[in-house]
């Protein structure tokens, strides 16, 4: 089991707010945290991976304590057990898709190498450099980094966001896949809610540096007085009048839909919608 359990005075746009969170993350559970920029989310990954030290609090991994202000323990982020993966993938840029994975390594293992190489398709690419692979090429170099740690936490800062849609799908079933298969503890930040139900057993809730909401993704993200036969999350990207009634272009992950409503809404809006007797009910929410 692993706590986290910290507070960290932060500044924003609107002045200082107090970061306070605490939570736990069970043994080979996949947390999501959600929330707006600025919230504190980033911040809580960089703390837990040594990168920023909170003002006070705890964490906690297993047996292991990497931070703790009243016995005045701080481990440096190269004795903590942490694989982190940026969203700008952070490789080196003068070291070969090898030995950038096995830089990862406590105690460099040529055959554990080859064997992440494999299970990650990057065997054709071991001696390239980052300059000269794709965007997907990069982040499965990153995560391959990342799991050579063999961490005890794996801690993903929107690790798919610049990935075209496409490639945003496959990745993600690619990282289940190895969440399950190593049995890993995943700590990831995303804005993207269908990203969190598709992955996350578990999801946080930030708001201004506290936690509003904590839960299943359906219990956090789904209304309870909507009911129906189907619901999804939508941008709206047109609004467009015929006499009395609003046609909206929205999309749903990547596909495109128009519905007829009597509501107001603007674009750029995030809706949900649902069915009611098999009529399209839609909803703005509230951020």
């Amino acid at each position: 089991m692993i706590l986290i359990d910290i507070e960290k005075s932060l500044f924003s746009s609107k002045g200082v707010f107090k970061l306070e969170v605490s939570f736990e993350i069970q043994e080979k559970e996949f947390l999501a945290l959600f929330g707006k920029s600025g919230a504190g989310k980033t911040t809580i990954l960089r703390i837990i991976a040594g990168l920023e030290k909170p003002d006070k609090g705890i964490i906690r991994v297993c047996d292991s304590i990497y931070f703790d202000s009243y016995k005045n323990i701080n481990l440096p982020p190269q004795k903590r057990k942490v694989g982190l993966v940026f969203q700008n993938y952070a490789l080196f840029p003068n070291m070969t898709v090898y030995e950038n994975i096995a830089y990862g390594m406590d105690k460099r293992d040529k055959e554990k190498v080859y064997l992440i190489l494999k299970m990650f398709k990057l065997e054709g690419l071991k001696d390239r450099y980052p300059n000269t692979l794709s965007g997907g090429q990069k982040q499965r170099v990153a995560l391959a980094r990342a799991i050579a740690r063999q961490p005890k936490l794996l801690l993903l800062d929107e690790p798919l966001s610049a990935l075209d849609y496409n490639l945003r799908l496959t990745l993600q079933n690619e990282l289940k896949n190895i969440h399950k298969d190593y049995g890993l503890t995943t700590l990831l930040v995303s804005h993207d809610k269908s990203e969190i139900f598709k992955l996350a057993d578990r999801v946080i809730f930030i708001e201004n540096g506290k936690i509003s909401k904590q839960g299943s993704p359906r219990d956090v993200f789904i209304e309870k007085n909507i009911s129906g036969k189907f619901s999804f999350y939508g941008i709206v990207l047109d609004v467009k009048k015929d006499e009395n009634v609003n046609i909206l272009t929205v999309d749903v992950g990547g596909n495109l839909i128009e519905i007829v409503c009597n509501q107001e809404f603007s674009i750029g809006d995030e809706v949900l919608v649902s069915s009611k007797a098999f009529n399209p009910v839609i909803r703005k929410i509230e951020k």
